[in-house]
C-alpha cells in the first residue's frame, strides 16, 4: 500500500524548493482551490463506485453461501471463507 503524506502535498504535486532542482508552481489561489475540489469530487465518485462493487460482490457471495448450505455444505465466514462438507 502506498503511504500518503498529507503534510507534504506540495511535494507530491511537484513543488520543490531544493537546491538541485528548483521547480515551484505558482498557481493562483482560486485555481488551486478548484484543483483540490475537483480531485475530491473524483475521489468521492471513485469511492462510491468501489462501495457499489463491493456490495454486488457481497450479494453474489451470499447467494453462493446460501446455495452451498442448501446442498449440505457448511461454510464458515468469520475470518476467511472456508467450505467444508457436512
Amino acid at each position: 500500500m502506498v503511504e500518503i503524506k498529507k503534510d507534504n502535498l506540495e511535494k507530491a504535486l511537484g513543488k520543490t524548493d531544493g537546491k538541485a532542482e528548483k521547480k515551484v508552481l505558482d498557481v493562483p489561489k482560486d485555481m488551486e482551490i478548484g484543483f483540490h475540489q475537483g480531485a475530491l469530487n473524483t475521489l468521492l465518485n471513485e469511492r462510491n463506485e468501489m462501495i457499489r462493487m463491493i456490495q454486488q460482490i457481497e450479494s453474489f457471495m451470499q447467494a453462493h453461501i446460501k446455495k452451498l448450505e442448501e446442498l449440505g455444505v457448511k461454510v464458515r465466514t468469520n475470518s476467511g471463507a472456508e467450505v467444508q462438507k457436512k
